[in-house]
């Protein structure tokens, strides 16, 4: 459907585009989750080449890519890049960079959205029936004056009449 030049520009804007971002100096944004190692600071973050590919370990691949877990501690990732983080894990690098909360998505949660890590950490996925099959609901998230999360979620609306993922497929699958 488009060449090679559009995929490039695609490409190009993905790598200008922030790997997480600080509001009002105490939440803490990004797509996956916490590095793999406890020293890491803000500066940390800012200091990544963002220019280029995501490389298979490091901290730009784990913002990427880590998802929460229960467990104290770190484990590997069930995904096969990025880890697995716990709620100590997420305690110490909010209290390391004095922030209050992570925002994170990238894992799809029944409810649209989970607050995790006993209330430090919050995973919001915004697209319902991810696939065309998990029958999640979405959400998004409004932070109140006061830096509290509040949630509005809402159903998938009912699909054209293609095949679920035709378009996914095969440029020809429509």
């Amino acid at each position: 459907k488009h060449d090679a030049t559009v995929l490039a520009l695609f490409h190009e804007c993905f790598q200008g585009l922030p790997l997480a971002c600080v509001i009002e100096k105490k939440v803490f944004v990004t797509h996956g989750g916490l590095s793999s190692d406890d020293g890491v600071t803000l500066d940390d973050v800012r200091a990544v080449d963002r220019g280029r590919e995501p490389p298979d370990a490091g901290l730009m691949c784990d913002l990427l890519w880590s998802d929460p877990q229960a467990a104290d501690g770190r484990s590997p990732s069930k995904r096969g890049v990025g880890l697995s983080f716990g709620p100590d894990v997420t305690k110490r690098f909010l209290e390391k960079n004095d922030l209050s909360l992570v925002v994170r998505s990238h894992e799809v949660r029944d409810q649209g959205y989970e607050l995790e890590h006993g209330g430090l950490l919050v995973t919001v996925f915004s697209a319902p029936n991810y696939c065309d099959a998990m029958g999640n609901k979405g959400a998004f998230l409004h932070l109140d004056k006061g830096l509290e999360p509040k949630f509005t979620t809402y159903d998938a609306v009912p699909h054209p009449p293609v095949r679920p993922m035709a378009y996914a497929s095969s440029p020809f699958g429509l």
